[in-house]
């Protein structure tokens, strides 16, 4: 069996997105440099007061940086202990973790995509975007879609972030729908699934990301396959 390095990891911030979801950032210690691909994920390690050891896959939130930093994007879960303990945690604690690990990464060749997000299955995509958006050359001749699903507007995480990109790059577009709206609310409402169609129609080429609760990654899965997109151009990761 495969021994994977554990690695340290010191918080730097951790400050509310909402009322149960929180971005929280690190820095590994130890290392001039920590190394990932924009998509994959780190297995965050624990032991509970009673003694049982805990491991919890988390996607990591951030692009590639210089500086051995990375990010997560947690929901408080009721009764779990992992984000609850991850979410309370001061700045200057630190956690065990392994990784980098996993394969929903951006697909060669690079062509148009479509990013498709519900809660914090936004995590992976703020990576991915803000990797490609940094450098000219990544994302040149090429368009975007960020298609982010939430229930209420105080629930768009990182809205302020994606705003900036979508003003700062014509290529890039971001669609907040929410399912709750209130009656002022001007922007998509309803899910995700609701617009993909119209946004997308049958594939030429274009490449879909999906992450999310599994109802809703089957719902959007489904929808392009009838739209006659081929499985290949269709990737996926799911929160439970």
């Amino acid at each position: 069996m495969a021994q994977f390095k554990t690695f340290e990891a010191r918080v730097l911030r951790s400050v509310p997105l909402s009322e149960f979801t929180r971005h929280l950032e690190f820095e590994v210690e130890g290392v001039s440099r920590f190394g990932f691909v924009p998509g994959q994920w780190l297995s965050v390690k624990t032991t509970t007061p009673e003694g049982e050891e805990m491991t919890r896959a988390y996607s990591i939130a951030s692009p590639p940086s210089e500086n051995g930093h990375f990010a997560f994007c947690l929901n408080r879960v009721q009764d779990g202990f992992m984000s609850n303990y991850l979410c309370s945690l001061d700045e200057g604690a630190k956690i065990a973790f392994q990784g980098p690990f996993g394969d929903f990464i951006l697909r060669p060749p690079l062509g148009d995509s479509v990013f498709i997000a519900t809660g914090t299955g936004i995590a992976p995509f703020r990576s991915m975007l803000h990797w490609l958006l940094a450098e000219k050359d990544r994302h040149q001749g090429h368009r975007f879609w960020l298609l982010f699903g939430a229930r209420y507007e105080q629930d768009i995480y990182y809205r302020k972030e994606f705003e900036r990109l979508a003003a700062a790059h014509a290529n890039f577009h971001f669609l907040p729908s929410l399912s709750r709206a209130a009656a002022e609310w001007k922007g998509l409402r309803g899910y995700v699934q609701e617009h993909l169609a119209e946004l997308v129609g049958p594939s030429t080429g274009m490449h879909a990301y999906i992450c999310g609760l599994d109802k809703m990654v089957k719902a959007n899965r489904e929808l392009l396959k009838n739209l006659g997109w081929d499985r290949t151009s269709i990737r996926y990761e799911k929160y439970d």
